[in-house]
């Protein structure tokens, strides 16, 4: 699947765009982004998985499984409100230092998070002490990815034809749907052929080291992209060129703001199809935790084949169009979907199938919603904060807001986050008039960029 859609933009980048550096071919630049983009949301899902499957027993044994995972749930969010003062500080290093220097750190930073964490013991050894270094490391996954934004998607973006653009804003999406099937087969594999006391003892662990070598491998990988000639010479014409955030913020906050809430129906969607459905599952089915990550696993796999799709229809249809029909989508989802959690295996089936479809579509096109339309200077950093904000509004507290309600006033209940999101997303694409292409600089090659 990666190397047909690394093919088919090398196509389109070679047709937009003639003076390309001898050392890096577009086909490579879209194999980084797509090998970084699924490094970061491995991690993520790692994680996540864990939080559901791991953390409620090892590190809050005190509780019954539901308040432990709620508990679970509440450092959850913590790495989305790190990510925003990470982008902070190393948009400074950038600054001072370069981009080598800043990607270096912050993925060392984000493997060595990670790694720690899979080296931590439970409550039972540490006490609170344990569950205080479980919410540091997940700070420091969340200050370390403010700094993973290495401008590769942008350098796809501005070479792609007008009439590709929404092929080429799906291409870093697919890191998501990747990084969740290595993911979810990974814990599948180890719940499986583990007895529960081994898995939850040690077993668990082993996701988290390999999240550390692959960060390692991509790492180098989009250092040797970051530092080629055709990267340098756009950083040098600043349509990459870093700047410090206030500054953004204080003159691109309208921008940064609608950006960031054009996106939500996508961000809520996201959530609410990959960690509140396994936590409602583990909790109050007799469900095996394999058998559910199974299901996810071949979920995911459509929602690869959905985002790939949606480069095609807002190409054919215009991305505003698509963010708008999958938005009301979404709205209708929430109204019914929920309760298919709790019908067997076959509403489980029928929620993840029929989630990811929606949710290929609107994320493969939400990066373009998420940076909005920024002025030449603006664009590098106010790209990276609004995407910050969009996941910390949209998704952070989702899994916990989710269970909560699902739990208190049943599954059709936890229908409303979704339905919120999709309002914010269809008022946000009324006010942006950047997407409605109202302004003469709509839609500049950069939008496309998360």
């Amino acid at each position: 699947m990666t190397t047909s859609v690394s093919n088919g933009v090398a196509a389109g980048v070679v047709s937009g765009h003639a003076g390309h550096s001898d050392h890096v071919s577009p086909g490579e630049i879209a194999i980084g982004v797509i090998i970084g983009r699924t490094s970061e949301f491995f991690d993520f899902f790692v994680y996540a998985i864990a939080s559901v499957l791991v953390f409620p027993s090892f590190f809050f044994p005190f509780t019954d499984a539901y308040t432990g995972t709620l508990y679970s749930f509440a450092i959850f969010p913590l790495a989305f409100v790190a990510r925003p003062l990470g982008t902070f500080v190393f948009m400074t290093i950038d600054r001072l230092y370069g981009r080598t220097a800043k990607l270096a750190i912050a993925l060392f930073l984000l493997g060595g998070s990670t790694a720690a964490i899979s080296f931590l013991p439970g409550y039972a050894t540490l006490g609170k002490t344990a569950i205080a270094l479980l919410a540091l490391f997940r700070l420091g996954q969340g200050f370390a990815l403010g700094g993973s934004w290495d401008g590769l998607a942008s350098l796809l973006a501005l070479n792609a034809p007008r009439d590709r653009r929404g092929w080429f804003a799906m291409v870093p999406q697919l890191g998501a749907p990747l990084g969740l099937i290595v993911a979810s087969s990974m814990f599948a594999f180890f719940v499986s052929s583990l007895p529960t006391e081994d898995f939850l003892s040690w077993g668990w662990r082993f996701p988290f080291f390999v999240a550390f070598a692959i960060n390692v491998v991509a790492l180098f990988a989009r250092l040797r992209l970051v530092e080629s000639p055709e990267f340098v010479r756009l950083f040098e014409s600043r349509d990459l060129q870093p700047e410090k955030a206030i500054v953004t913020i204080r003159q691109e906050g309208r921008t940064i703001l609608i950006g960031a809430l054009a996106p939500l129906a996508s961000f809520a969607l996201f959530h609410m199809v990959t960690v509140f459905p396994l936590s409602w599952v583990m909790l109050n089915t007799p469900e095996r935790p394999a058998s559910f990550l199974i299901i996810e696993t071949g979920a995911a796999m459509i929602g690869v084949l959905a985002i790939i799709v949606s480069g095609y229809m807002a190409d054919r249809f215009g991305r505003r169009a698509v963010l708008g029909a999958s938005a009301a989508a979404i709205a209708a989802f929430s109204g019914f979907a929920p309760q298919l959690l709790g019908q067997g295996t076959g509403g489980e089936v029928a929620f993840m199938t029929i989630g990811f479809a929606i949710l290929g579509i609107s994320f493969g096109q939400s990066s373009g919603a998420v940076a909005s339309s920024f002025s030449t200077q603006h664009r590098y950093t106010g790209s990276a904060l609004t995407s910050d904000i969009a996941w910390l509004v949209g998704a952070a507290f989702a899994p916990l807001i989710a269970l909560k309600l699902a739990t208190t006033y049943g599954l059709i209940s936890s229908g409303a986050y979704l339905l919120s999101g999709a309002a914010a997303t269809l008022i946000a694409l009324w006010a942006n008039r950047e997407l409605a292409g109202n302004r003469n600089n709509a839609m500049s090659p950069m939008s496309l960029a998360v």
